[in-house]
C-alpha cells in the first residue's frame, strides 16, 4: 500500500501548531510542537505509546488545554474555544455508537442537537449514508453490523455535521488485520471526497504511512522528523526514526573517506561506499541504515569498482522467516552481529534457494544506504 497520491495546496496553513507545550506538573507530554496543516490535507501523529500524540490531539479538541504556545485554525485561536464551540469533531477508536439507535438516528444525532430542520436532518443523513455506502443499513442497529460497517457509520457520523477538521483516535484499531487494510482506503477515498482537512493518531506505521499525505514521527513529546511517508522511509533524518519505521539494520562506525561525490565508513564486518558526501569530520562516528530489501543474496563474491569488500559481507544464514511474497534471511556475520536480508519470491519453485547453514554474500548499491549523524 502507498500514501494517497493527490496532494494538498501547500500554501498558508490552514491549521497552525505554534510551539505547543503541555506540562503535567512538571512532565512535558508535548514540548514545543509546531507544524502548518494545509487545509484538505490527512496528517498522522505516529509515535509509542506515551509519546504525546494523544494528548496533543486532544488539546486540538479542547480536551486539554496548552501550557503554552497557539493553535489556529483557519485564522481563528482555539484557545478560548470550549469544545463544544469548535468547528471540529473526532472519531474515536471505539467508535462510541449509541447501541440502541439505529444507523440513521446514531448519524442523526448531533445535527437533532444542533436543532437543525428535520427536512435538512434527512436529507444530509440520507447523503452520509451514500457516501460511506451503507444506503441499505439505515433501520440496523451497530451490533448487526461489521466492525468495518460500524466504522463507517462513525465516520459519517463526524462528517454529517460538515466539521472543518477532523480527528481521528486510533481510527481502525479495533479491526483485525485484513480488515483494516481494507477500510484504510476506504477511509481516505471518503475524506478526501469530502476534502476535510483531517488529524489522525496512530502507533501502527502502515496505516499512518498508506492514509497519510504527510506524517510525524513522535518521541518523548517531540516531533523528531515531519515530511512525506516515502521521504521517512527512505531519508530518516535519525536512527531513532530509522528503527521505528520499517526494518532496518544499523551498523556503526565510522568515517573514513568525505570526498564531495562520495564517502567510505568503516564498520566492523565491511567497508561502505556512499555515493555522496556527508561533509562531515573524517574519524567521526557515525551509524549506517541499510534497509533489508536493499540488500541482495549471491553464492558468488561481488566485486565492487572502488575495490574489494565495499558494499558488500558474507555470512551464515541462520534463521529464514517465510512471509508468502518475501523471505526475511538472517546473516550471522564475522563479528557475531545480525544482519536482515529480505528477498522477494518472484518464483513459485527455485531448486538453488538459500536456506539454513548457507554461507552467503550480500552487497548493495551505493546509493542504498542512509548515514546517520545522531
Amino acid at each position: 500500500m502507498s500514501a494517497p497520491a493527490t496532494r494538498p495546496d501547500k500554501g498558508a496553513a490552514f491549521l497552525r501548531i505554534d510551539n505547543v507545550v503541555k506540562d503535567f506538573n512538571g512532565t512535558k507530554a508535548v514540548n514545543g510542537v509546531s507544524v502548518d496543516i494545509a487545509k484538505g490535507e490527512i496528517f498522522a501523529l505516529l509515535g509509542s505509546s506515551g509519546c504525546g500524540k494523544s494528548t496533543l490531539l486532544r488539546m486540538l479538541a479542547g480536551f486539554e488545554t496548552p501550557t503554552s504556545g497557539r493553535i489556529v485554525l483557519d485564522g481563528r485561536d482555539l484557545a478560548t474555544l470550549p469544545p463544544y464551540e469548535r468547528p471540529m469533531n473526532m472519531m474515536f477508536q471505539s467508535y462510541a455508537l449509541f447501541p440502541h439507535l439505529s444507523v440513521w438516528e446514531n448519524i442523526a444525532f448531533g445535527l437533532k442537537r444542533e436543532g437543525l430542520p428535520k427536512d435538512q436532518i434527512a436529507s444530509r443523513v440520507d447523503a452520509m449514508l451514500k457516501l460511506v455506502q451503507l444506503g441499505k443499513f439505515g433501520d440496523r442497529k451497530p451490533h448487526q453490523l461489521s466492525g468495518g460497517q460500524q466504522q463507517r457509520v462513525a465516520l459519517a457520523r463526524s462528517l454529517a455535521k460538515q466539521p472543518q477538521l477532523l480527528l481521528l483516535d486510533e481510527p481502525l484499531g479495533a479491526l483485525d488485520k485484513k480488515l483494516r487494510e481494507q477500510t484504510q482506503i476506504e477511509l481516505v477515498n471518503i475524506i478526501e471526497g469530502v476534502g476535510v482537512t483531517c488529524v489522525m493518531v496512530t502507533h501502527d506505521q502502515e496505516e499512518a504511512m498508506t492514509m497519510a499525505s504527510r506524517v510525524a514521527i513522535m518521541s518523548e513529546g517531540r516531533f523528531l522528523q515531519v515530511g512525506a511517508p516515502g521521504d521517512i522511509y527512505e531519508t530518516p533524518a535519525t536512527r531513532f526514526v530509522a528503527d521505528f519505521i520499517g526494518n532496518v539494520n544499523l551498523m556503526d562506525g565510522t568515517l573514513d573517506v568525505d570526498e564531495k561525490d562520495h564517502c567510505v565508513i568503516g564498520c566492523a564486518d565491511c567497508q561502505h561506499y556512499v555515493g555522496h558526501g556527508i561533509t562531515g569530520t573524517e574519524g567521526m562516528a557515525v551509524t549506517v541504515a541499510l534497509r533489508p530489501e536493499k540488500i541482495e543474496l549471491t553464492r558468488e563474491e561481488p566485486q565492487h569498482p572502488h575495490g574489494p569488500g565495499h558494499n558488500c559481507v558474507r555470512g551464515e544464514i541462520k534463521e529464514m522467516s517465510y512471509f508468502g511474497s518475501f523471505t526475511v534471511f538472517h546473516l550471522q556475520l564475522a563479528s557475531g552481529a545480525k544482519l536482515k536480508v529480505s528477498q522477494a519470491n518472484t518464483r513459485r519453485h527455485n531448486d538453488d534457494a538459500f536456506t539454513w547453514g548457507d554461507q552467503v554474500w550480500a552487497r548493495w548499491a551505493d546509493n542504498a544506504h542512509v548515514v546517520l549523524t545522531q
